[in-house]
């Protein structure tokens, strides 16, 4: 079994770290793993990873102070060794980290590796300290092999092809220097200046390039013994005959895993204030302005267009602000991928999940923001007509969600992803029927098919028929004749009054699935169409760069004979 370490701590900083690992276990261990095992494995991992003094600490977030980045970096790895791979890789483990933390998030990798398991790590500048509790040492370079042996070697192998590492410089970097043709840039753009009298000239890295030192170094190893050990190493394993290594996966049932995603996300949204809390205050000073300025709105002339803007605005920009969860929706979706890339469990469990856990915040968000519009602007009386205005009104917010979420699979950066969802929303609320009448909306394009994708238009069509049929409003003056609810949708809103308000709030739900299916299908199409694309790009990319070198060759060779022919 193998796993890998993602150079990103993408982690859900509500959590402490014995939950983070805890939950983990319940989402790929077995359903008929006794549960004392798996809470005895969980705390093996917790002191095997050295994570003890901080088990009940949350791991933080923007609001939230955590655990540092070293113990980040661990509870990492501690969540991928729960699994007890024997093959486990890491990208750049050290990144963004201090010494002491480096030294440490290292150290813990060599113990790893002495329990049996195989670490290979790429390392990003790692200090002395560091570098001496690597075993082998495996260095490229424009993906060429370099050297590859003991790292307590390495000195010795380029000192033997006319590059030995300075007594007071760190091998890493004297290996990296070597190799890495940016250092010639570098020479190149301080040439001639003040900075070059300084320079070292018994190093003799100052008297070659780069490519030049990488050609005569890949040359030397190739009749080194460091080589041709390596190549008897290959050649021997490759004859063992042995099972090939997979990552496994989750090995708990759909069920446990969505509703272990379902109690994990649900305590997330519980404690993270910016994911329900600030919105649902934010819903409450709203509604109470609209309450108070459509205050007990009557049946008068003038509270015709009132209660038709009430209802545009509530199923407008209300539920518009439902785009303030994106960045917490892009959170939950870089945990997700990360934990993805190890089999930790399937991508319809997680869609369950998401939706079933934000139910109950969307519920309450509607019904104390939407009894205080209903009452204080006092909608159509009625207990059927109260329940349709919260459901309506939820729907509406949950489409939103789900809109947004489609969004986040494709556009991963909040403030594109925001952008995005409102200018959707904008035009949505531009085909509601309210700004613009039915019937006065472009047929072409904006009537059909724009019209009736807008959620807005069917929550529109479907309030107004809750909240004005069965209503007499007055006329402009007392001796006209009342005008019935029915003449005023008909005539004034242009609304079919053959179809049920109920067919229009059926309508909103299924939007809600479709948009969920949606979001189901992106994920699904970038985990398995997307990495073929980008390889095509990177092959077709690769192939114009050779070309491009083999055309340059051909242009730069000049029929005077070299230094070398010279000579001859």
């Amino acid at each position: 079994m193998q796993a890998y370490v993602t150079q990103d701590d993408n982690l859900i900083g509500t959590l402490t770290v014995r939950e983070t690992i805890s939950y983990s276990a319940g989402l790929r261990l077995p359903d008929e793993k006794p549960v004392s095992e798996k809470h005895a494995l969980v705390e093996s991992t917790i002191v095997e990873m050295g994570l003890q003094d901080c088990a009940n600490t949350v791991i933080g977030n923007w609001h939230l102070r955590g655990i540092s980045g070293g113990e980040k970096k661990r509870l990492s790895i501690a969540l991928e060794i729960l699994m007890r791979p024997k093959l486990l890789f890491l990208d750049e483990p050290t990144t963004g980290l201090d010494s002491a933390s480096a030294f440490f998030v290292t150290q813990t990798l060599r113990a790893l590796s002495r329990g049996g398991r195989t670490v290979i790590a790429s390392i990003h500048q790692p200090s002395s300290e560091v570098f001496e509790l690597f075993d082998q040492l495996y260095l490229l370079s424009g993906g060429k092999t370099v050297y590859f042996g003991q790292a307590s070697e390495a000195c010795e192998f380029f000192a033997q092809a006319g590059f030995p590492c300075p007594a007071l410089r760190n091998p890493s970097d004297h290996f990296l220097r070597c190799v890495n043709s940016d250092f010639d840039k570098v020479k190149t753009s301080f040439k001639g200046s003040m900075k070059l009298l300084i320079e070292r000239n018994d190093d003799p890295l100052d008297k070659v390039t780069t490519a030049e030192a990488m050609h005569t170094l890949i040359d030397c190893y190739h009749t080194s013994h460091y080589y041709y050990s390596a190549k008897e190493k290959i050649e021997e394993k490759s004859k063992i005959k042995g099972m090939v290594l997979d990552s496994r996966g989750s090995q708990a049932s759909f069920f446990t895993q969505a509703f272990i995603l379902t109690k994990r996300s649900f305590v997330n949204m519980s404690r993270d204030f910016g994911y329900y809390w600030l919105r649902l205050g934010i819903y409450i000073m709203v509604t109470l302005s609209i309450g108070t300025i459509y205050m007990n709105v009557g049946t008068g002339y003038s509270s015709i267009l009132a209660r038709g803007g009430c209802i545009a605005f509530v199923f407008g920009f209300v539920t518009f602000m439902a785009i303030g969860s994106f960045p917490s929706f892009v959170e939950d979706m870089k945990v997700f991928q990360r934990e993805r890339l190890n089999g930790h469990y399937g991508v319809a469990a997680f869609v369950v999940s998401n939706t079933l856990s934000a139910m109950p915040f969307l519920i309450l968000i509607t019904l104390i923001s939407g009894t205080i519009c209903y009452f204080m602007v006092r909608l159509h009386p009625g207990f059927s007509h109260y329940l349709y205005f919260l459901l309506c009104l939820y729907a509406s917010v949950a489409v939103v969600e789900s809109l947004m979420m489609a969004i986040a699979t494709v556009v991963p950066n909040f403030l594109m992803g925001i952008i995005t969802g409102a200018g959707i929303q904008g035009i949505f609320m531009l085909v509601s029927g309210y700004l613009r009448l039915p019937n006065d909306i472009p047929k072409p394009f904006w009537r059909y098919p724009m019209t009736y994708i807008s959620f807005h238009y069917w929550a529109v069509q479907g309030e107004c028929q809750n909240d004005i049929e069965g209503l007499v409003f007055d006329n402009q003056t007392p001796d006209l004749p009342k005008i019935p609810g029915e003449f005023i949708l008909e005539n004034i809103f242009q609304i079919n009054l053959r179809r049920s308000k109920w067919v229009n709030l059926s309508v909103i739900f299924s939007m809600i699935i479709i948009y969920r299916i949606i979001f189901f299908m992106m994920i699904k199409i970038n985990e398995d169409v997307a990495p073929s694309v980008h390889g095509c790009i990177t092959r077709r990319r690769i192939q114009r760069r050779k070309g491009n070198q083999n055309t340059s060759v051909g242009v730069t060779q000049s029929p005077s004979p070299g230094p070398c022919d010279r000579s001859c």
